[in-house]
């Protein structure tokens, strides 16, 4: 009696299905909701993923001025930055980030959680975040996700 093989399936580029998902940041915790937008744009939610290539959806957020932190991260978190000369080490608060740049903070979280890289610029390209309501992309038909 001949044993039957099971084929192992490798995933194409030219097979991938990529969706659009808009998520509402209003209210939702700053690191819960990037750890919840990192895996749509890698991709690990579909069955055919596969590490090495990008089989990601877009996300694009909405109200990310409205995200909240808990505890006293406002301002003891600090983002640091240099300029590549000496002495041009800057740093930032959180609470300076959300009124200066209200988006990046929300961009930062997610980056960090994203492969390291080419894949993960790639991934990272695929974000689009905006602090009030209002969004460019309804030509795409995106599809609304409660997280």
């Amino acid at each position: 009696m001949r044993q039957q093989i099971q084929k192992t399936y490798a995933t194409t580029p030219a097979a991938i299905e990529r969706r659009w998902w808009v998520v509402d940041a209003q209210g939702k915790t700053l690191g819960r909701l990037a750890a919840r937008v990192a895996p749509l744009l890698r991709g690990t939610h579909k069955p055919y993923f596969t590490p090495h290539l990008d089989t990601g959806d877009y996300v694009i957020i909405v109200n990310a001025d409205k995200i909240r932190v808990t505890g006293k991260r406002m301002d003891q978190k600090i983002y640091y930055r240099h300029s590549g000369y000496p002495g041009g080490l800057r740093s930032m608060t959180l609470r300076e980030m959300m009124s200066r740049f209200p988006n990046r903070a929300l961009k930062y979280a997610i980056k960090g959680m994203l492969p390291k890289g080419p894949l993960g610029r790639r991934m990272f390209k695929k974000l689009k975040v905006y602090a009030g309501a209002e969004h460019p992309h309804q030509a795409q038909q995106p599809a609304s996700m409660e997280l």
